[in-house]
């Protein structure tokens, strides 16, 4: 496969620009089965990387998605992490927040949730949204996240505060051992049409399909623009941003799967080794069970 990364991969080195990324681009499969034996061989070296993590016990992984509804967030998950090891995969899914969860700051609720060494945790939706729908719909912030002074906040004041406070917490994420990559899945609004009518015309599909959807269609660009500065505020090397080509859903999976897989392989990491005296009580052991 021959994915373009310098056009994908933001670091922070280059700013990212609406509209100015593809959400199609030319297929990196040939057909069906061609598409299916990619995915898999992708899925077995991302599984066994995180078998050798998981021994290793210094790093962890934090995949991050963020994209407009219809955009694949939940399949492309189960693409990318059905086949590996369920324990060592951690899979939050976050919604609308808790009368709990507000009665925290905004980075309580993922932080609780962050994977353990040798993890991989996976964000459905995350801290962001703090950035995205809260800036597109400052109402949230200052009816229900009991600020202080929540009337009289400078709004950009505001959310300058929590792209730094998110900053921060990526930039200790990594000198923990937590690398983290960030995912925004870039759907066309045409594409996103289509797939809305497919939620409403198939009935296996209809309760994927929600009014809400529709609404937050009218505040398109204003999202566009969020989506711009979340990633130009907060991309990094350590915690790189993905704007994956969305429109094609096969596509977008081997392009995250494959993102998925170089990050594992750059960690450095082996199988522990196991000194003089552990191998030769191993091999009384493997005497004993050999002769049971």
């Amino acid at each position: 496969m021959d994915i373009d990364w310098d056009e994908i991969r933001f670091e922070g080195k280059k700013k990212y620009r609406q509209g100015k990324s593809p959400s199609l681009i030319d297929p990196l499969y040939a057909g069906k089965k061609d598409y299916e034996k990619k995915i898999r061989k992708l899925r077995r070296a991302i599984d066994e990387r995180q078998q050798v993590m998981y021994a290793h016990d210094r790093y962890s992984l934090l995949t991050v998605f963020q994209a407009l509804d219809a955009a694949g967030k939940d399949g492309t998950i189960r693409a990318v992490f059905n086949g590996v090891n369920p324990h060592g995969v951690e899979i939050t899914s976050f919604k609308r927040p808790s009368e709990t969860e507000l009665e925290h700051n905004f980075l309580w609720r993922t932080a609780v949730a962050m994977p353990r060494r040798g993890n991989i945790g996976v964000f459905n939706r995350s801290y962001y949204e703090e950035v995205l729908v809260c800036r597109v719909h400052p109402e949230l912030v200052t009816k229900y996240q009991k600020m202080p002074g929540e009337q009289t906040r400078d709004l950009d004041e505001l959310f300058a505060g929590r792209f730094e406070a998110i900053r921060a917490l990526e930039r200790y994420g990594a000198d923990n051992g937590t690398l983290t990559l960030k995912f925004f899945l870039n759907i066309s609004r045409d594409e996103q049409r289509r797939r809305f009518l497919a939620r409403i015309d198939e009935p296996d599909k209809n309760w994927k399909f929600s009014e809400a959807d529709v609404k937050e269609r009218a505040f398109w660009d204003d999202y566009q623009h969020a989506f711009e500065d979340m990633i130009n505020e907060t991309a990094a090397p350590h915690a790189p941003w993905f704007v994956v080509p969305a429109d094609d859903k096969k596509n977008m999976r081997l392009i995250v799967a494959s993102a998925v897989l170089e990050a594992l392989k750059s960690m450095d990491m082996c199988y522990p080794e196991v000194s003089r005296a552990r191998r030769k009580e191993l091999k009384k052991y493997r005497e004993q069970l050999a002769n049971d």
